[in-house]
């Protein structure tokens, strides 16, 4: 039985950027610094930035460019380097983009078709002598892939999306040689061949096509599938809904003859199969020229002065310092980030807010907490809010939100949703238990996600490693399709973590005064690793109440670093103390 990444008897020293050369883009110059805030209306559109590379098939030396990308982001897990690789429509002979830290690799079609790579996407461990469970923070886009062998490796863990995809042949989710994985996520993609998850952990994929599914470990997930395995948890651990209930996919940028646009993807409701499939994608799209193009060192006063000019905001691949909360008001603005750009908080104010507003998109960046706590990294929506937005719901999609690991960084809670309908389609919400500035106290944060909105669904929930609750959910009529957590592996004492009169707090709690939840395929693992003679009452806690129900629970304990004693309240037998064999509950109720 595989086991968590910190399991091991050492880890990898997290190793600075490699002194690459700037990379210019390959279609343009390097930008002009950005301008000071000005009351004059603000520039829409603009070149894309020094860290984003776009490619046709007729660009010399792409394989050249790809590697030298690949050996500076290779073991830079809490560097700086940033870097989208864009693909323009067309057929690409030969190549094997292997993606590191911070990349980002996409094709700029409507369509993935449109992009076809004769060639690999690949991710693999070798960096970690095999072990992929830190191979975090980069994704694959929009792209056709026909693999040299007939199957492309994307051995990942968490916070590397894999969307709209299409795999002509197999798709191996695990390193070189089946080592450690844990992750990971695929939406919107079809795998014509077989998908080997081998050795990994936990997995979910929605709404996309599958030829085959070979096995399980723990915990894997499928709504939406098309070819996906039948209901079988715990043995094996498949959980199977027919459909999603509503998704909306991520935007994305595509070229439209020699203009770029950002697609957006209509809503859907009891979604199943891929969006692309049978023509042109449903939605509608914006010119590029109605976005503020946003460089690091542009200052949190201007993005809000473009968002208040009523432009959008596409963020370039960088670390953006802010000074002051980036404020979103107008109702169906995107904030797109491309190759992780990071925001963080300098001086303990929330990264970004969002106002109770219909069908806003934020998507494709991450939040990493400043030294100064904030009470708050991400708001959607103001305390009390109660608008009706089920006909155009607010998405957060492939948006990370990091305390420590990078430096010391503190958040009481790191993502706050009070607006109703919003959908959370994957998240990596992440308290580190490894880098720089960790420490019980270190990087204090107490909460990962708080749900206070009504009809919240989140498909792909991963939150790991909070002082307190992970995630506590607080709004009526919340769903989770998937969840996936570690609680924190450094609390020093039983006392550290005493909840009154319960044993640690919940991963995953549902207030007591909630009467509607319903949760499928969620897992949680204890390891702990300062005092292995902690015990969790439970791994979930949720009223007990015909309207709440849970399908298909499971906690585990890693090496018997801690122990839990039911799964769900005072349901489900305790772990066991010997082994790595999850305990579970089928259902709750």
């Amino acid at each position: 039985m595989p086991a968590r990444r910190s399991v091991l008897a050492a880890m990898a020293a997290a190793l600075p950027a490699a002194g690459l050369p700037a990379l210019a883009t390959a279609a343009s110059a390097a930008p002009a610094a950005p301008a000071a805030p000005t009351a004059d209306p603000l520039p829409g559109g603009g070149d894309l930035g020094p860290n984003v590379l776009v490619f046709d098939p007729s660009t010399p030396g792409i394989q050249g460019r790809l590697d030298e990308i690949f050996r500076q982001q290779e073991r830079a897990q809490f560097g700086t380097g940033r870097y989208a690789l864009l693909f323009k429509p067309g057929t690409y002979h030969g190549l094997n983009a292997q993606l590191g830290f911070y990349t980002s690799i996409a094709g700029l079609g409507l369509s993935p078709d449109d992009t076809s790579i004769n060639g690999d996407v690949t991710v693999d461990a070798g960096w970690f002598d095999g072990n992929a469970t830190q191979n975090f923070w980069r994704s694959a886009e929009n792209l056709a892939l026909t693999p040299v062998s007939g199957t492309n490796r994307w051995a990942v863990a968490q916070a590397a999306p894999f969307r709209r995809m299409h795999i002509r042949g197999g798709l191996n989710l695990a390193p070189d040689g089946y080592g450690w994985a844990s992750g990971g996520y695929i939406a919107d993609s079809r795998v014509d061949g077989t998908v080997g998850p081998y050795s990994q952990q936990q997995w979910y994929t929605r709404d996309s096509s599958v030829g085959g599914w070979t096995n399980a470990v723990w915990n894997m997930v499928f709504s939406g599938v098309e070819g996906a395995p039948a209901q079988s948890f715990p043995d094996p651990p498949y959980t199977t809904l027919d459909t999603t209930p509503v998704s909306r996919e991520k935007p994305f940028l595509y070229l439209d003859g020699d203009a770029y646009r950002v697609f957006l993807p209509e809503k859907r409701t009891n979604a199943r199969g891929t969006t692309w499939g049978s023509g042109a994608p449903r939605g509608t799209s914006l010119p590029l020229d109605q976005f503020y193009v946003v460089k690091p060192g542009t200052s949190a006063a201007t993005l809000n002065q473009a968002l208040d000019q009523g432009l959008h905001l596409l963020l370039t691949p960088g670390i953006h310092h802010l000074d002051r909360t980036v404020e979103v008001k107008r109702a169906n603005t995107v904030v797109l980030g491309l190759g992780y750009a990071t925001l963080i908080p300098d001086n303990g104010v929330p990264a970004l807010k969002v106002a109770d507003v219909d069908g806003v998109r934020l998507a494709g960046f991450l939040i990493d907490a400043g030294p100064v706590n904030s009470a708050t990294l991400l708001e959607i929506g103001p305390e009390g809010a109660s608008a009706d937005h089920a006909a155009n719901p607010t998405t957060v999609q492939d948006v990370f939100i990091r305390i420590g690991g990078a430096g010391a960084g503190k958040a009481t809670t790191s993502m706050v949703i009070n607006s109703n309908h919003t959908i959370v389609d994957h998240t990596w919400v992440w308290r580190a238990d490894h880098g720089d500035g960790v420490g019980w106290e270190t990087n204090r944060a107490d909460y990962g996600v708080r749900v206070n909105g009504a009809d919240v669904l989140a498909t792909g929930l991963f939150v790991e490693h909070f002082n307190k609750y992970d995630v506590e959910w607080r709004g009526e009529r919340g769903r989770t399709i998937f969840f996936q957590n570690e609680k924190a592996y450094d609390a020093p004492n039983q006392a550290a973590i005493q909840n009154g009169s319960i044993k640690g707090y919940a991963a995953y709690k549902v207030a007591d005064s909630v009467t509607t939840h319903e949760g499928w395929g969620l897992g949680s693992y204890c390891y702990y690793n300062v005092d292995p003679t902690i015990r969790q009452d439970h791994g979930f806690a949720a009223p007990r109440t015909p309207g709440v129900k849970f399908h298909d629970l499971l906690v585990v304990s890693l090496s018997g670093h801690g122990q839990f004693e039911h799964v769900i309240n005072d349901t489900g037998t305790a772990t066991s103390g010997t082994d790595t064999v999850p305990s579970t509950v089928l259902s709750y109720p």
